[in-house]
C-alpha cells in the first residue's frame, strides 16, 4: 500500500494542475470568456479582460509547477488560494446541483460539483507532500545528496 501513495499523488498533480493550465490557457487565449465567467459564476470578481488574462497566465505557471512537482512549497498553497475559494464561490452549486431547492433547474449546473473533489485534491497535496516521491523536487533533491 506504501506505494500507492506515490502514484495516487502524482495522480492529483496531474489532475490538478492540468486543470489549472486549462483554464489559463482559456483566459490568455480567449480573454473575452474571463469577465463573462467572473460575472456569471464569481459575483464580477476580477472580471476585467486584463486582469483575466494576467490571473491566466498565472494559473498556467502555477499548475506547470504543480503538474511537474516544482516549488511545491509555494506552488500547492497558491493553487490552493485559486481553487478552494473557487469551489466555495459556487457554493449553491454545491448544495443544489441539480436545481431542487437553490437554484432553479435552467440555472443549476451539475458539473461544478467536482469542485468538491479537485479542492479536496489540492489540500490532499499539501497535507502529503513528504509522500509524492516523483516529483521533480523530491528527484531533485535525491540526486544532489548522491
Amino acid at each position: 500500500m506504501d506505494t500507492l501513495k506515490p502514484w495516487s499523488l502524482l495522480l492529483l498533480r496531474a489532475g490538478t494542475g492540468l486543470l489549472l493550465i486549462l483554464w489559463g490557457a482559456l483566459r490568455v487565449i480567449q480573454p473575452a470568456a474571463g469577465p463573462g465567467l467572473a460575472d456569471k459564476y464569481y459575483a464580477g470578481m476580477l472580471g476585467l479582460q486584463w486582469i483575466q488574462v494576467a490571473y491566466g497566465l498565472a494559473e498556467v505557471l502555477i499548475g506547470t509547477m504543480v503538474l511537474l512537482g516544482l516549488f511545491r512549497r509555494w506552488a500547492y498553497p497558491l493553487q490552493a488560494l485559486i481553487l478552494v475559494p473557487g469551489a466555495l464561490m459556487l457554493w449553491r452549486y454545491l448544495l443544489d446541483p441539480m436545481g431542487m431547492w437553490l437554484l432553479s433547474r435552467e440555472d443549476s449546473q451539475i458539473l461544478f460539483f467536482p469542485s468538491i473533489a479537485i479542492a479536496a485534491a489540492t489540500l490532499a497535496l499539501m497535507a502529503f507532500r513528504e509522500f509524492d516521491h516523483f516529483s521533480l523536487d523530491t528527484i531533485l533533491k535525491r540526486r544532489s545528496r548522491d
